[in-house]
């Protein structure tokens, strides 16, 4: 299928098929696209916890204010930023060139210990576009998905035993659907959208392609 195909045709599906069941290879596909998301200095500032125990799922139901999805759906994904990830550096450099962990490891530690708000943000970035990954992979093999924030983050901490350094910042269910996505709720035009070179210059026109 065609990228962009898969892109337009992904939508948030709310109602799955409780008993439909992923293939181990179709689970592993779905994660490695989604491991293959950028991060800074390759940091890898994530963890995926697949939940498929249909009483894990139960659990995490009840953690995301009973939405009827989180347990139908053949996966939920709970994807967690990983706050001490950038100490790490033997662990996602191991394969670099010495002169690149040379360069790389004091520029690390300088550009992120201590800032807090800044690890935080950065593992929103880096879970974000593992989300994305993760759900036009689904698209592509056919299954449909919804990416979710609708939860207590201390109960899902609870359900799958995460940490501190380990918060949850969003959960993909992935699974058969049943029913489509409601009709789009419309999309800005793109010149309410973008600007060329400078914020509020020159713009383009027309409609988004969906």
């Amino acid at each position: 299928m065609n990228i962009f195909d898969v892109i337009k045709q992904r939508r948030a599906i709310k109602h799955y098929d409780a008993d439909h069941e992923l293939t181990d290879h179709e689970l592993r596909t779905l994660l490695s696209a989604a491991a293959l998301a950028p991060t800074s200095f390759n940091m890898q500032n994530r963890h995926f916890v697949a939940v498929v125990d249909q009483k894990q799922k139960d659990q995490l139901q009840a953690a995301a204010w009973g939405q009827e999805h989180v347990r139908d759906a053949s996966v939920v994904v709970v994807i967690t930023g990983d706050l001490k990830a950038y100490r790490r550096t033997d662990r996602y450099l191991r394969n670099a060139p010495p002169a690149v962990r040379e360069q790389f490891e004091p520029l690390i530690a300088q550009f992120y210990e201590g800032n807090d708000s800044l690890l935080r943000d950065e593992a929103c970035r880096s879970v974000g576009m593992a989300a994305m990954n993760l759900m036009l992979a689904a698209q592509g093999l056919g299954h449909e998905s919804c990416p979710m924030i609708g939860f207590d983050p201390a109960q899902v901490s609870k359900v799958v035993g995460l940490d501190e350094d380990h918060p949850p910042l969003m959960l993909v269910v992935v699974g058969k659907g049943t029913k489509p996505a409601w009709p789009r709720l419309g999309l800005l035009n793109l010149e309410e959208l973008v600007s060329i070179d400078r914020f509020g210059g020159d713009s383009m026109s027309g409609e988004i392609e969906s």
